[in-house]
């Protein structure tokens, strides 16, 4: 099993040693071979994506990725930005499906900014394509950017886009889920506006016909991220395009109490992948230990199910996270000032969070 561990930037560094310190302690045997990418590929390399990385990650059955971007970076020419390289990743392996699960666990009903009764036992999964759309049209006019900015320019445009096969894909990604779960599907689209959308609707519509047992309903997305609010738990299976998947994940998380817990996986049709945490680099917390890597420790959770053929083992790394939220560890993400006088809670950093899931896991090895 070839995993290819790209740490990134900020505090990608930080919660990707602890998911490869929770994967050594499994009884696997993996290779693992480690390579810059984002910002840091940039500073040694002179681009985000060297080739030396990306190929890397094409002869692996996996990719665990930590997270890119940095603020300083913000004035580069857009090619050269650390955000890049994530989305190089996507095109070079085709990582078209977007598997972003939002789960909130018993242990942190109270973390979450909506009433209990509203999010206690979430569970939706959000199924956002990622080769198409906006993100991947047709390139904006920037022959006289200067340091990625347009100084006098009267206009600006991007492209969205997308083709019959990468909707019917997708939808058909989302039906199959949705049957190993709730049978339901929200497809989230702009039809009224869009016609990029009035067109993905039709398809979806289209590729239904072939689950007749599986529930459809089609919500626009303005409504949907309304209704996120409003009443979570309607949901089941979304399935979105690229820009309104990225927004409504994220979304989604916070419904959670904490996007810090929130992993995901990118998978293309031979279900190689990148599991990554869905949050991004916090380069204002990066080095100080206090960053949750519990996201990017469900996401090898997510690896070893998805790609890796190594069901249990993933059962016991997500047993041993509610085991340990359970004891009443807590990160910052997911701390309150009013768990201050709880006995039974204590604020641990990355590295003791880390340590918890591993002795978790080894104390099961034991029993077994």
């Amino acid at each position: 099993m070839k995993i290819a561990v790209l740490p990134g930037d900020g505090i990608g560094t930080e919660i990707v040693a602890e998911a490869v310190k929770v994967l050594n302690v499994l009884d696997l045997k993996f290779e693992m071979e480690t390579a810059l990418v984002g910002g840091a590929a940039y500073e040694a390399h002179g681009h985000p994506l060297p080739e030396s990385t990306l190929k890397l990650a094409k002869d692996a059955d996996a990719v665990l990725f930590g997270a890119v971007g940095d603020w300083k970076y913000d004035k580069l020419d857009r090619p050269l930005r650390p955000e890049q390289a994530i989305l190089g990743l996507r095109k070079n392996l085709g990582l078209f499906a977007n598997f972003r699960p939002a789960i909130c666990y018993e242990q942190l009903v109270g973390a979450s900014s909506l009433k209990p009764e509203l999010i206690a036992g979430l569970d939706i999964l959000i199924i956002r394509e990622l080769t198409g759309d906006i993100y991947f049209g047709q390139p904006r006019g920037r022959r006289t950017a200067v340091d990625g900015h347009f100084p006098g320019a009267e206009e600006a445009f991007d492209t969205m886009r997308y083709s019959r096969p990468e909707i019917e894909r997708i939808a058909r990604v989302a039906f199959e889920a949705a049957r190993k779960r709730s049978k339901r599907v929200t497809s989230v689209d702009k039809a009224n506006v869009l016609e990029t959308f009035q067109f993905w609707k039709d398809v979806v519509t289209e590729v239904h016909k072939d689950y007749p047992d599986v529930e459809l309903d089609h919500m626009y997305v303005d409504n949907a991220a309304m209704q996120l609010v409003r009443a979570p738990k309607k949901f089941d299976v979304v399935v979105t395009g690229n820009m309104f998947g990225d927004i409504l994940s994220d979304e989604a998380a916070m419904l959670t109490g904490s996007i810090g817990m929130l992993p995901s996986a990118s998978l293309n049709s031979s279900n190689q992948g990148l599991y990554e945490p869905s949050h991004g680099s916090a380069p204002d917390i990066a080095g100080k230990g206090i960053a949750n890597p519990l996201a990017t420790i469900l996401s090898a959770a997510m690896m070893l199910r998805f790609s890796l053929n190594q069901p249990q083992a993933a059962d016991r790394i997500e047993s041993a996270v509610k085991d340990v939220l359970a004891s009443g560890l807590r990160t910052a993400d997911i701390w309150s000032e009013g768990n201050a006088g709880s006995a039974s809670l204590r604020k641990v950093g990355t590295r003791e969070m880390g340590d918890a899931v591993v002795a978790a896991i080894t104390k099961t090895i034991t029993k077994g």
